[in-house]
């Protein structure tokens, strides 16, 4: 099975609200699927975490940093493409804390333009709530044990 690497960003506003992309794939391996899931994507020949984190995040937000912030989580997952492909993703998440942040969408590839229909910013409660798929779903945990949001209901 294909190993694919991946960097993926937990970017939180001062509200603490999670940013989230709402993919809509409607062809390919994956039509018909529907899911909520932070920027993020797989590593570049010879790139880091980090330099991926700072790339796919300058890429899919127009947020340039330098330094992606802490890991906070890792996953490891095994998931179909949208060309069909099964990889097995090892994904590390960075904590990134922003004021602010007006989502730019000039430096998505067509295959984002084609799939990401929507970007919201998520609250706990609101992740509760969810009426379609979140990506990861442990999310909420992961941001509990990195102390931006409370443990509890």
């Amino acid at each position: 099975m294909k190993q694919r690497p991946s960097s993926r960003l937990l970017v939180v506003n001062a509200e603490s609200r999670l940013l989230l992309f709402r993919f809509e794939h409607r062809t390919g391996a994956l039509a018909g699927s529907v899911f909520w899931a932070p920027p993020g994507g797989g590593l570049d020949a010879g790139e880091s975490f980090e330099q991926a984190a700072c790339r796919e995040l300058l890429e899919e937000t127009g947020l340039q940093l330098a330094d992606p912030g802490p890991q906070v989580a890792r996953r490891r997952v095994t998931f179909t493409m949208p060309d069909g492909g099964l990889v097995e993703a090892d994904e590390r998440y960075f904590l990134v804390r922003v004021p602010t942040l007006e989502i730019s969408s000039s430096g998505w590839t067509d295959e984002e333009r084609a799939v990401v229909a929507a970007h919201g910013w998520w609250s706990p409660a609101d992740l509760a709530r969810a009426t379609e798929q979140v990506w990861p779903e442990d999310v909420t945990d992961m941001l509990v044990e990195a102390g931006v949001w409370p443990a509890g209901p």
